[in-house]
């Protein structure tokens, strides 16, 4: 199994970044996909989720409004949209496969067991 993603670099305050991750080695539309991040110093952070068929998507509250997931089951690849970059969004950016649990106070999104490496976000 292999997620690998792309579009990481420097960004502008105020700019827009578009990272795209490539799955080989799964059914990808089997999958809820994933992002998640990790800024300098501190831990992984979920931030967007999207379901199998890309009906569903979740964001965390980060990124509410300011993020876009979306999925091509066709290419296996999973897309995150990013507007209006702030330095706090500066860290490595990981896609993975996902699981989402539906509990009585609203669906829970997290990670699941493939990761890509990551790629690198830096705005400044």
């Amino acid at each position: 199994v292999q997620l690998v993603e792309s579009g990481g670099g420097l960004v502008q305050p105020g700019g827009s970044l578009r990272l795209s991750c490539v799955a080989s080695g799964i059914t990808f539309n089997d999958y809820t996909m994933g992002w998640i991040r990790q800024a300098p110093g501190k831990a992984l952070e979920w931030i967007s989720g999207i379901s199998r068929s890309g009906h569903d998507t979740h964001y965390a509250t980060a990124v509410k409004g300011q993020a876009t997931i979306s999925r091509d089951n066709a290419k296996n690849t999973v897309n995150l949209q990013v507007n209006s970059a702030k330095p706090d969004d500066t860290g490595v950016y990981y896609c993975a496969t996902a699981l989402r649990d539906e509990t009585r106070d609203g669906s829970r999104w997290y990670a699941d067991k493939y990761w890509g490496k990551g790629t690198q976000v830096t705005v400044s």
